[in-house]
């Protein structure tokens, strides 16, 4: 059975939004409403990726379905971030709130009716590593290779696993997102995760190819940024350049969860 959501689907998947926005609308013609439906979801969600909510907000409406009525909300909850980013960036981010808002999501992911749901089952695996439940992760994983193990989402999930777990593993998790850039092609997602397998390898000029090709193609892509951050310092490139990095961060990306810990660690140090 063809499945025509699979390009929608695997380009949101690997970061290439525009390219799923693209396909939605240019490529992918859906025989049903549920189809359109399933289409609309990933359509949505590559916009708000791309911090463009308005066009979520401005054609979601109540009888749009629940799925989309969901991304309507998270549209909004980003929309009112940007309205009130001072207020937004003054509050407290520590490792405690971390790992109870992690702990709140799986709880809320247990109740998903369907439980072999691949996405369902990748956030779980999300939530246990930022709780450093490898195991536990591990477990989650094998519920999404039995389901499908050839799946791109599978095979991401199973290279983030690989990057906790270190050491040999970090290898394998590098070959993973290589292949995935072999098959589909490069994009800043891929390339941010292959820069932080090296990184961990302490290969940092290689790390530093990578994330400049991931720069090139979104100059404004906050892992990038933040990876180059962390490599200036590595390499002893001049404070100058890591500055240049930290500003760019700070005033494009104020909300991202990595800015706002940096500048409360910034804070803590002048008090």
């Amino acid at each position: 059975m063809v499945d025509s959501l699979f390009d929608v689907r695997n380009n949101y998947y690997l970061g290439a939004y525009q390219q799923c926005i693209n396909e939605a609308q240019v490529y992918c013609k859906m025989q049903n409403r549920r189809g359109t439906l399933k289409k609309d979801y990933f359509l949505y969600r590559a916009y708000i990726a791309l911090k463009k909510s308005s066009i979520p907000l401005s054609e979601i409406n109540s009888n749009s379905g629940p799925e989309l009525v969901a991304l309507r909300r998270l549209a909004e909850y980003f929309n009112n971030v940007e309205k009130d980013l001072k207020l937004f960036v003054k509050l407290p981010v520590n490792s405690n709130r971390k790992m109870f808002d992690a702990e709140n999501a799986l709880r809320f992911l247990s109740r998903v009716s369907d439980q072999t749901s691949l996405e369902c089952l990748s956030m779980k695996i999300q939530c246990l590593l930022k709780l450093w439940r490898i195991d536990l992760a591990l477990a989650e994983l094998k519920k999404m290779q039995e389901v499908d193990e050839d799946a791109t989402i599978v095979q991401l999930a199973t290279a983030w696993v690989y990057m906790a777990m270190g050491k040999d593993k970090i290898k394998d998790a590098f070959y993973i997102f290589q292949e995935m850039v072999d098959k589909y092609g490069a994009t800043p997602t891929l390339l941010v995760s292959q820069s932080s397998c090296l990184i961990q390898q302490q290969k940092y000029e290689d790390a530093e190819k990578l994330l400049m090709d991931a720069q090139q193609r979104d100059p404004n892509n906050p892992e990038a940024l933040i990876g180059l951050f962390v490599i200036a310092h590595f390499l002893g490139k001049p404070i100058e350049v890591s500055n240049r990095y930290m500003n760019q961060l700070k005033q494009d990306h104020p909300t991202h969860i990595w800015t706002r810990d940096f500048i409360a660690k910034e804070q803590n140090l002048i008090v």
